[in-house]
């Protein structure tokens, strides 16, 4: 084990460098830079005023802009308890796993009324019957089939990153959601771009080589239903059964949890620290293919994620 360690930190260091910071770059590069300089050695980077020129910037932040935009559009909202959809979640007591892997209940309801339910949770109303957390994170190149009307905001690609990639989007998602919304460490086989429209997201990113950090274990998969009769939602495990291999670090632990946690993942929580980068509206960051990432949403806002390439990784 300690070869493997040692062989990690040394491609962390040749790719990322020392730093623990993500690069950050005032302005879009040529296609020539951003291939030799990220795409080759396998290395994230911040672009700084890369979508000021968007209409989406200004208009976006406009509730009423998008309502009438989308008055007629149904979306895909997905539901959990706590903001964290595709994530493992505590199984209930008399359950053979102490974890399940818990995927949202997801509604298809008109734009307007899926943003009041964004914007809603977490208001501070103690009273409120619904203690749901809602978040537009559907994929399968959601922007341009659910969000069609709002193409006119954005560039349909990010020109210099499409020529060094040699290849046009293969799709474009758009994700809603406020400061309760999270996504738990995961890995996508693809190249991506995130463009923030509004608000902040916080990431947390980890290089491929780290695979042996992130405890990757078997566990049941589980959904949420929706009860018309309570307003509640309520776990249950997939029918007929199976498991999903997922990542078993918390990054975010809590304060009676993280003893155990640090005994159980010793290699991630002694091990170096993950990257951070706080992406903001105009920004775009850059993430290399199979690079382990977390999110944490700081203010209601819009990112778009585009997946450029075909490049996948084993």
């Amino acid at each position: 084990m300690k070869e493997v360690e040692t062989l990690c930190e040394e491609v962390r260091e040749l790719s990322l460098g020392k730093s623990g910071r993500v690069e950050r770059l005032e302005s879009p590069p040529t296609p020539l830079r951003f291939l030799r300089e990220f795409v080759s050695p396998n290395k994230p980077c911040l672009i700084s005023n890369a979508t000021l020129h968007w209409p989406a910037l200004s208009s976006w932040s406009d509730d009423d802009y998008l309502t009438r935009a989308l008055s007629n559009d149904v979306v895909s909202l997905h539901l959990t308890p706590n903001g964290r959809a595709d994530a493992l979640i505590p199984a209930p007591p008399a359950s053979s796993s102490s974890l399940f892997f818990a995927s949202p209940y997801v509604r298809r309801l008109l734009f307007p009324e899926a943003l009041r339910l964004i914007l809603s949770c977490g208001d501070g109303d103690e009273n409120s019957s619904s203690r749901t957390v809602a978040y537009a994170q559907q994929q399968n190149d959601c922007f341009r089939s659910e969000y069609s009307a709002l193409a006119a905001d954005c560039e349909s690609h990010i020109p210099w990153a499409s020529e060094a990639l040699g290849c046009l989007p293969e799709a474009v998602n758009l994700w809603i959601g406020n400061h309760l919304s999270e996504t738990s460490f995961h890995k996508d086989h693809y190249e991506n771009l995130y463009a923030v429209v509004c608000g902040e997201k916080h990431f947390l990113l980890l290089p491929p080589t780290d695979l042996h950090r992130m405890y990757i274990r078997q566990y049941p998969a589980a959904h949420y239903t929706f009860s018309q009769d309570t307003g509640e939602l309520k776990l249950e495990l997939d029918n007929p059964a199976r498991y999903v291999p997922w990542c078993s670090v918390d990054p975010y632990p809590s304060p009676d949890t993280k003893d155990a946690e640090t005994s159980q993942f010793p290699l991630y929580y002694n091990g170096p620290k993950p990257f951070e980068c706080t992406v903001k509206a105009g920004e775009i960051l850059y993430l290399q293919a199979a690079a382990y990432l977390s999110l944490q949403q700081i203010s209601a806002g819009f990112k778009l994620g585009k997946p450029p390439g075909d490049l996948v990784f084993p």
